[in-house]
């Protein structure tokens, strides 16, 4: 008995729930690759697999539909993979736990792989029925798109016959997305020298942020939510003014396409400066509380010494009005948390001199929105959002995901991230890169979509340009005079634990896809 049994349309979500029992995060497809090789060939499909794991599968077309012109539909097979601190689950081998909350589907301590494992769910269903009227269809499915859109870079597309494309990795009901941004991943890596901590006269501090929303960060880079790997640099660098303080431990965030949540420090601090570090600490505590208070009103600052559970924050802070104090049972709930994850006691520390250079890499590089366009009101032109922070014995890594729907613009803001980072003492890699998706001032295909929404619900639906990634722009690079748009269902908190996905909406799409692949084109 599945989770999801019951649920309507029942091929949709059936194939949803076996493809969340295959672990897929990116670069970890070749089993889900395998099972959709395997899921072609029991139903006597062609089936191309190439070395990048992609998937192509071709459904002919249904009697009477042979004329139509063919359909591209499309979607990715990989994940992000991000869970609570207390999750056990192993997303490299393990299946997601799914549950049913408030008439939508979530995942239990992780995040619920909807992006963009329910057009994998329409596509099989798709293919599996045999009571619906479609053209040819040929089903596309790449990998590593989450990680840089490297399948959709490695795909051959030169057998198909389809020139118009319907990508299914869109996020919100009644949306039909014309354009979206491109983008490139940015490495910036700070050589690292340690020294011996000092048995005598140091004191060593965990320091931890927590509460955050998060967030896809593309798609909620304009939300104002804090990034934690950005605001535990901040809280850093006041603990650092005027004190010897030094690093011996640094991470945070999961995915660099993901606004992190919780970021963690280990801080070596002499014992005559620990009460004026913890009062800079807390002071800065409440500045960014007073900053976040509309989007992020549980971020929450932990700090314990070694062997301690005591919060020293909430005990060191010299100042008792209401905007200091901690709501305590939020600060308990989260140090039971933070207590968890703790880190062993640390035999050395970065030197002074590199602590410093870590720091100011950390706090000079830009993050969140830079530009807004000037053609489309409220949409983001540019972005970085620094998703991974790693602090490793070799080097201290700081992963970005550079977004623009200029390429002059994105190219800019590499050169800037080099500048400044040089600057530090530390190297800059610009890997990944894909080109936006530009908008098409004439497409049949969007008439098409549009014309079939409003006969079935009576408004029209929205057209949208996006400053989320979408492999549209490298497709149609490949497969000259290509028409396409992208759909999808209601999805939210995306990239996050609290991801889900809208029950009715998938119906919905559902029908209206059917409804779009059984139109007769020549008639619209």
């Amino acid at each position: 008995m599945g989770v999801l049994d019951g649920l309507k349309p029942a091929g949709v979500f059936r194939f949803f729930e076996e493809i969340s029992r295959i672990p897929r995060g990116s670069g970890n497809e070749k089993q889900i690759s395998d099972y959709l090789k395997k899921f072609a060939g029991d139903r006597g499909l062609t089936c191309i697999q190439d070395a990048s794991h992609n998937i192509i599968i071709i459904k002919e077309a249904a009697p009477g539909y042979e004329q139509e012109a063919p359909y591209i539909l499309q979607g990715h097979m990989d994940m992000v993979t991000v869970k609570k601190p207390d999750c056990e689950i192993d997303m490299k081998k393990d299946p997601l736990r799914l549950c049913i909350r408030d008439g939508r589907v979530c995942a239990e301590g992780t995040s619920l792989g909807g992006d963009d494992g329910i057009a994998v769910a329409y596509i099989l269903a798709l293919l599996d029925a045999q009571d619906i009227r479609h053209p040819r269809l040929e089903m596309v499915v790449t990998t590593e798109e989450e990680t840089g859109l490297t399948g959709a870079k490695n795909i051959d597309l030169s057998m198909l016959r389809g020139r118009q494309l319907i990508n299914l990795d869109n996020e919100e009901e009644g949306v039909i997305i014309t354009s979206c941004a491109g983008g490139a991943r940015v490495d910036v890596q700070i050589p690292l020298q340690w020294e011996p901590i000092m048995a005598e006269g140091t004191r060593i501090l965990e320091i931890k942020v927590q509460g955050l929303q998060g967030g896809h960060s593309g798609s909620e880079i304009d939300k104002g939510r804090g990034n934690a790997n950005c605001l535990l640099g901040r809280i850093l660098m006041a603990a650092a003014e005027g004190s010897t303080v030094r690093l011996a431990a640094l991470q945070g965030g999961q995915a660099d396409n993901a606004i992190p949540r919780e970021s963690s420090a280990v801080l070596v601090v002499m014992e005559e400066e620990k009460e004026q570090v913890l009062d800079r600490i807390g002071r800065e505590r409440d500045e960014i509380k007073e900053e976040l208070q509309d989007t992020d009103r549980d971020f929450c600052v932990l700090c314990m010494e070694i062997g301690s559970d005591k919060n020293l924050l909430q005990e060191n802070r010299a100042d008792n009005s209401d905007n200091n104090k901690f709501d305590t049972e939020k600060t308990e709930k989260m140090g039971e948390l933070y207590r968890n994850g703790r880190q062993m006691e640390p035999k050395e520390c970065l030197t002074p001199i590199c602590t410093e250079q870590a720091l100011s890499c950390l706090t000079s590089l830009p993050d969140g929105i830079i530009a807004m366009s000037d053609d489309v009101k409220g949409l983001v032109q540019t972005s970085l959002n620094l998703g991974i922070m790693v602090l490793d014995r070799e080097m201290l890594q700081l992963g970005y995901a550079v977004r623009s729907s200029i390429d002059q613009e994105k190219e800019e803001l590499c050169e800037r991230m080099k500048e400044i980072a040089r600057k530090t003492g530390a190297s800059v890699q610009v890997r990944s890169a894909y080109p936006g998706w530009a908008y098409r001032k004439e497409s049949p295909l969007r008439d098409r979509l549009s014309v079939v929404y409003e006969r079935m619900y009576g408004r029209k639906p929205q057209l949208q340009a996006i400053h989320a990634g979408l492999e549209c722009g490298l497709l149609a690079a490949k497969i000259p005079g290509l028409d396409c748009v992208s759909i999808g269902p209601d999805m939210s908190d995306v990239h996050t634990t609290e991801e889900s996905l809208s029950i009715d909406s998938v119906g919905r799409v559902w029908e209206y896809l059917l409804q779009v692949l059984a139109e007769r084109q020549q008639n619209l």
